[in-house]
């Protein structure tokens, strides 16, 4: 049984994540245990007697079923199985990847450094071949436990949450929700006859590692969903998607090497833009909400600050609309 306590990460000292790692993997740790940058998460940088490293990946309690957490490391195993770059978790002696202590769940996977540079148009067609092949995998079949991107599922289910929380101040609530509301009633009809595969989710450049010599790698599935695959193209791109053609179409060049790439789902990367806005809005509230919640926006939830997003809502409502009948292609 998974834990729902956010304390449950005051037990990960150093000592306790080396025991840990020690018990999930079957072997020695050299003492080396560093902490790595991650909002929800705990994430550790381990060393093994071998002279090896490994990332511990400890999951913030209450945010993920256990099945749900399954779905992401197998979905990544799956990958790996058919030889995409990725980083698989490693296993148990039992052959599990998903280790739960005390309630405490928690993945390792092999270390891999390396970042995202400036992108050649070779660059750009070995990530469309990358995208092309992680969505062949993804199509086989859906997940367990895991959420829907769409204006009916995630959109409602994130503006509740928001709504419900009373995170947002006074008479801003209503103008908030009513903003929200235009918008999934806006891009209802855009979503409709598009197929929800199993997605990254989360594919921005932050997520792909690259060095000289080397393919890209893909990291850190935690907000895998089932969705349209155009999710996993428009943050990598360097703009809107109007003013991203030779991106556009030297990655549309290496995706269809594998699969057809539907130029069509580009009408809904403003829709799922106005998404991500919102999302990042609940994403903050459940931070503060479970006493895990780190500062990364000045002001987070002041009436200042719901203005803006207001304000960005019709904005992108306005965007919405004079993109939404582009032909694209």
């Amino acid at each position: 049984m998974l834990s729902n306590s956010p304390h449950i990460f005051d037990t990960l000292t150093p000592d306790r994540v080396l025991d840990l790692v020690e018990g999930a993997l079957g072997c020695r740790c050299n003492g080396i245990c560093r902490g790595r940058a991650s909002y929800i998460n705990r994430v550790y940088e381990v060393g093994l007697d071998d002279g090896a490293f490994v990332i511990a990946k400890f999951y913030r309690p209450g945010r993920w079923s256990r099945a749900a957490l399954q779905d992401e490391l197998d979905f990544v195993a799956e990958l790996a199985a058919e030889e995409l770059p990725v980083l698989p978790p490693l296993p148990d002696k039992e052959g599990a990847l998903l280790h739960v202590v005390d309630g405490l769940p928690f993945a390792v996977f092999p270390r891999c450094g390396g970042r995202l540079e400036e992108l050649s148009s070779a660059d750009w067609q070995q990530l469309g071949r990358l995208l092309a092949r992680l969505h062949n995998v993804g199509a086989r079949h859906e997940p367990r436990d895991r959420i829907t991107l769409g204006p009916a599922t995630s959109l409602t289910a994130q503006l509740c949450f928001l709504v419900d929380g009373n995170f947002i101040p006074g008479g801003l609530c209503h103008e908030y929700r009513d903003g929200v509301e235009a918008i999934i009633a806006l891009i209802r009809p855009l979503f409709e006859g598009v197929p929800s595969i199993r997605i990254h989710g989360d594919c921005h450049r932050g997520n792909i590692l690259h060095r000289p010599g080397e393919a890209f790698h893909l990291i850190d599935f935690d907000d895998m969903a089932l969705g349209p695959p155009v999710q996993d193209i428009w943050m990598l791109l360097p703009g809107h998607p109007r003013e991203s053609f030779t991106e556009l179409d030297a990655l549309a060049e290496g995706y269809e090497m594998f699969r057809p790439f539907d130029w069509s789902e580009l009408r809904l990367v403003e829709a799922l833009r106005a998404m991500r806005y919102v999302h990042y809005a609940a994403w903050c509230g459940r931070q503060q909400a479970d006493q895990g919640f780190v500062q990364t926006v000045p002001g987070w939830g002041t009436a200042e600050y719901w203005r803006q997003e207001i304000d960005m809502l019709s904005r992108q409502r306005e965007e919405i609309l004079d993109t939404r009948d582009a032909v694209w292609g």
